[in-house]
Order: structure tokens, then sequence, then C-alpha cells
């Protein structure tokens, strides 16, 4: 195969989610961001964007195999499911910081059940995808790309679309209670009100790829002006959103820890405002004293001594 214009659009996927992988870990790897485990999730669709377009420019070496067919159309199809598995992760995030301050009627298990069914349509995707190879070989071998899932790979993209609708209700009804969140946290469910318009659009083409025979959608060889505008483009804005967001997080959970601190110093007595000086002359040589053994013996002694000290003014006070 010659280098044509969805080979140029892999080159570029591998180029931008390399970047973006890099700080999916970077930021999951900082403090602070261990109760959102959409992490993982972000992190594994960055994967899959950067493994599948690496098969497709392997097909421009040789004679490739029929599966590195299979495996980029599978990657494809299931890779919106990371990404609903990202907003899940960010929507329980939520929960927890409005529960901390305000009791609703949403709990955590509804986002488990439906993080469970979108697990399952990803595992139907796959298995679908995976069965659907063999019409694809059947199909190479007539010198067409062809790719159609079958049953299980339709029952998995309806799950996933079944899923966005569930997760587009929950974020309404987080909504009623945003201003229970924590501060900081409403840039979180800003950051999953602005993807979701960008996953339905992707949602879209998922739907046409795998319900449609029309050749501009099919996954291989379709338009790929098409592929790029209505499911590449909508995905990249989505991971952008929340690692741009999480970003401008981290800031604020450092402000808030910094004043937290200022806060617990004023209760000390200290005052906030002023700066910290550094240790006197006095502090500094009390130390080295405390580091050699002549040190360690006065110590002893002046401890002692203040010790008979508090004694004898008990006694007097008695």
């Amino acid at each position: 195969m010659t280098f044509d214009y969805r080979s140029s659009v892999s080159i570029g996927e591998l180029c931008i989610y390399s970047s973006a992988l890099i700080i999916g870990i970077f930021l999951a790897a900082r403090p602070g961001f261990g109760r959102n485990w959409g992490w993982f999730y972000l992190i594994l669709f960055c994967l899959a964007r950067i493994i599948g377009p690496a098969m497709q420019l392997s097909t421009l070496h040789g004679s490739p195999r029929a599966s590195i067919y299979e495996g980029y159309a599978i990657l494809n199809n299931v890779a919106i499911s990371p990404l609903e598995l990202v907003i899940l992760g960010t929507l329980n995030r939520l929960l927890d910081s409005i529960h901390k301050t305000y009791n609703t009627f949403l709990r955590t298990f509804m986002l488990q059940i439906i993080q469970v069914v979108v697990v399952l349509g990803l595992i139907l995707g796959v298995v679908g995808g995976v069965r659907a190879g063999n019409s694809f070989e059947e199909g190479n071998a007539s010198g067409q790309h062809v790719f159609h899932p079958g049953p299980l790979g339709k029952a998995g993209s309806i799950l996933l679309i079944s899923c966005y609708v569930a997760i587009v209700i929950i974020t309404a009804l987080l909504s009623i209670f945003k201003s229970h969140l924590e501060a900081g946290e409403t840039r979180l469910l800003l950051a999953v009100v602005l993807s979701l318009p960008f996953l339905l659009v992707r949602l879209i083409y998922t739907g046409f790829s795998t319900f449609s025979y029309n050749p501009k959608f099919n996954i291989l060889d379709g338009d790929t002006t098409i592929f790029l505008c209505v499911a590449l483009i909508e995905e990249l804005i989505i991971v952008i959103i929340f690692e741009v967001t999480w970003l401008t997080l981290r800031r604020q959970v450092k402000e808030q820890h910094n004043k937290a601190r200022r806060q617990i110093d004023s209760s000390n007595g200290s005052d906030p405002t002023q700066p910290k000086r550094g240790k006197s002359t006095g502090q500094i040589a009390l130390g080295f004293a405390k580091a050699t053994i002549f040190g360690h013996l006065v110590m002893l002694f002046v401890n002692r001594s203040h010790a008979r000290s508090g004694v004898e003014m008990q006694a007097r006070r008695a």
C-alpha cells in the first residue's frame, strides 16, 4: 500500500496522543488525584489511540495480516467506552464532593451500574469485532477492506449509546446540587457538560459505522475526512477539556492547601501575613550543640534543672 490521506491522519494521532498520554500519566501521578479513578481509563484511551494508528501504518509495508485490520477496526469501535468511563469517574468524584455537605438521593452504586454496563459494551464490542474478522478475511481476499460488526458488536454499541443517555441524566441531576460542591470542583462539572455534545457526535459516527452499510462510514476504508471531523476531532477535544481542567484544578487544590495552612498558623498565634524568618543564631547554635555528645550532656543538665525548678514551684504553691 502507498502512503495516503489516512496514513497522514494516523501519524497525527501518534504525535498528539503520545503527548496526551504523558500529560495523563503526569496528572494521575500527582497527589490529590487519587479520588478520580477515571484517569486510568483516559490513559487506556490514549494507548488505544496510539496502538490503532500504529496498526494502520503497519499495513503500508508488505502484505499485512487480516488480524492487523481487525485490531485497528476494533480499537476504533470500542474507543468510545474509555471516554464514557472517564466521565463516570469524574461524576463519581463530584458526587462524593456533594455528599460531604449535603445528602442527595443519588448514590455511588448508580454510577457503578452504568460503569458495569459500559465495560460489558466494551467486551461485546471486542468479541463481536473478533467474530466479524472472519467475514473481513473473505472480503480481503477479493481486494476490499470491509468490516461490518456482527450482532455482538451491534449489541455493544447499543449499550454504549444507552449509557450515554444515563450519563446525561446523572449530569443533569448533579447540576441541581452544584451549589454544594467543594471549591474548585465546579469546573469538573463544567468539563463534563462541555464534553457531552462532542461525545454525542462521536456516538453518531459509531452508530453509522455499526448499523449502516454506507461505504463512507466504513471504519477501514471509509471517507477519511468524515472520520477525522466526526470522530477523531471530537475525541481529541474531550481529552483536551479534561486534561486542561485538571491542570487548572491542581493549582486550585494547592491554593486551598496554602489557605488551610495559613488558617492553622493563625490559630496557633502566628501571623500568617508575615513572612517566615530564618533561624536565629541562637537556634542554629542550639541545634549544633544537640548534635554533639557534649551538647547532649549540657541539655540533659538543663532539662533536669528545669524539672527541679518546676517541682519547687509546685511545692511553694501547695
